[in-house]
């Protein structure tokens, strides 16, 4: 009788948060400073995830455009497009377009800000770029 293999998928309490594998991914992106395949990407992070894994990661990175590409031997090498305050930004633009009442939703935002969070917001709509 064959040993029984260990399993490698999570159970409901060990799932991984919605967008912590492409979170951790770009992180060693940015990190390499340098465009990686999938190969570098699972070498920089760790064997805990399959190179499978991991080249599907970055290719739904790329159809998302956080992600650049370029050919490397028969695969690709992966580039972020913007550093990680940009990539964040995006993002609060990408929710805000998916609401058709964006003012209920800015309005929210805004009372939900610390006062330092709120005066820097201040500042930056009246011009200080900081």
């Amino acid at each position: 009788m064959a040993p029984e293999r260990p399993s490698r998928s999570r159970t409901g309490s060990e799932r991984r948060p919605s967008g912590e594998l492409e979170s951790t991914i770009l992180a060693a992106l940015w990190a390499a400073g340098t465009s990686l395949t999938p190969g570098q990407v699972q070498a920089a992070i760790g064997p805990e995830l399959a190179r499978t894994t991991v080249t599907t990661i970055l290719s739904r990175l790329h159809e998302k455009g956080a992600v650049t590409r370029t050919r490397a031997g028969r695969g690709f090498a992966y580039t972020p497009t913007e550093d990680a305050p940009g990539l964040t930004a995006r993002r609060m633009h990408s929710e805000l377009r998916k609401e058709p009442d964006r003012g209920t939703v800015l309005a929210r935002f805004v009372s939900q800000l610390s006062d330092e969070d709120e005066r820097l917001l201040r500042d930056l709509l009246d011009g200080d770029p900081r």
